[in-house]
């Protein structure tokens, strides 16, 4: 790859991530000034930065607090950053549970919650229910991140264990109106999916989420499946008259950032095309059809002609089968690598967030030399791939991107740039 490869790919990654930036995001979906108090609440591993962009964008007073991860938090006035665990969730995220509760006690219908929500919430808001404990909770998140499930199906479950997520954090701020300003991180942007919807009840049942659970064959504690077996485990009512009025706005997501990533390509002077902005499934295997895909573009250019650079978005699952170190993102990338071994291409893959799994990477950098330069350096890259252990391969060729914390998430970013 040449350095002006790796130049434009980084570009685009930044367009995509600047559309996501929290004031550009917020600055139209403010609400109007309430009569009585502003209070701000919100979960994510951007909600620092956006909490902070309120501050600068609101006309007057707001109090509140909001709960991202280990190292995404930043300065703020009179809104509390909270840090917690993610993505299995610790004794933090429960304090960090009890004071966004804490928060909205008392409120009246004069009052004002804004809900500022974001991708990574699931995890930071631990509330086990029914005599759960925080282990409990732990373990479940556990099996959900190796079951190779979507975003959508983990997070129908885990709305059903929880005291906060699945609407109910939002049913505690009754009877204040509250308006939830969301940045999607997933496919379809469904509000209600964004954190396991705090304050978004959904429509997926008790009886729905069980179904889940067997069709996706996910071995869940026994204790949590306990739960599950109770009708007190069903999530509150979208109907319930407490969230009557409420708003809900995405502010940010995966199409508007690649819509920028493709207009930036086209000012550099390379045609962009986007696959989709909600790709699903298995990273492995989606990588597989990406590397169908540029064989043919790099052979017959069809279905689209070179110079070209190929965009996608969405979320990719991994199902653990080794215990090697790298998200989806990096997981993509070599699959991808191997796949297309040969072939003319620069490619980036990497998580908007910043970091891709629990590494220090938002993903890496390959091209149709990867895998040869990784074998000349005495290393397999199908045992990388089979153990999960796509940091490592790309540690070692020097090719892991590290952008740091973003301060924003609108999920996977992929470009496949072919001259």
């Amino acid at each position: 790859m040449t350095p002006d490869d790796r130049a434009f790919l980084t570009a685009l990654f930044h367009a995509a991530v600047a559309a996501a930036d929290p004031l550009r995001a917020l600055a139209a979906h403010l609400p109007p000034r309430p009569k009585g108090r502003v209070v701000v609440i919100g979960a994510g591993k951007g909600a620092a930065q956006l909490a902070a962009a309120f501050e600068t964008l609101w006309d007057g007073p707001s109090s509140g607090v909001v709960v991202t991860r280990y190292g995404y938090g930043c300065p703020t006035k009179a809104i509390r950053v909270l840090e917690a665990a993610h993505p299995v969730p610790d004794a933090a995220g429960l304090i960090a549970s009890q004071a966004l509760f804490d928060a909205v006690r008392g409120l009246t219908p004069d009052d004002l919650v804004v809900a500022l929500i974001c991708g990574g919430g699931s995890a930071l808001l631990p509330c086990p229910p029914g005599g759960l404990t925080l282990a409990d909770e732990a373990a479940m998140n556990r099996a959900l991140l190796a079951s190779g499930a979507p975003i959508s199906v983990l997070n129908a479950i885990r709305k059903h264990v929880s005291g906060i997520k699945g609407g109910r954090l939002a049913a505690a701020c009754h009877p204040a109106q509250v308006v939830s300003l969301i940045v999607s991180d997933v496919p379809g942007d469904d509000p209600a999916q964004v954190a396991s919807g705090p304050t978004v009840p959904d429509a997926t049942g008790l009886d729905a989420a069980r179904a889940l659970i067997a069709g996706w064959r996910i071995a869940l504690p026994a204790r949590v499946m306990d739960w599950l077996a109770s009708p007190a485990a069903a999530a509150p009512d979208p109907a319930d008259p407490v969230f009557a009025g409420h708003q809900v706005r995405i502010v940010a997501s995966a199409r508007v950032s690649l819509e920028a990533a493709a207009a930036r390509a086209q000012t550099l002077g390379v045609p962009a095309v986007i696959l989709s902005d909600a790709i699903e499934g298995e990273a492995r295997d989606v990588a597989r059809v990406h590397a169908a895909i540029t064989r043919e573009v790099a052979a017959r250019d069809r279905p689209f002609a070179r110079p070209v650079v190929i965009l996608s978005g969405g979320e990719t699952t991994v199902t653990l089968r080794g215990k090697g170190r790298g998200g989806r993102n990096s997981e993509f990338l070599l699959a991808l690598a191997l796949a297309a071994e040969g072939v003319p291409f620069a490619a980036l893959a990497a998580d908007t967030d910043g970091i891709d799994g629990s590494q220090d990477n938002a993903g890496a950098f390959g091209d149709g030399t990867s895998m040869a330069r990784l074998r000349a350096l005495g290393h397999d890259p199908a045992a990388f791939l089979s153990g999960n252990d796509a940091y490592s391969a790309f540690a070692a060729l020097g090719d892991l991107f590290v952008p740091g914390p973003t301060g924003t998430n609108v999920n996977d970013f992929r470009a496949i740039l072919l001259c």
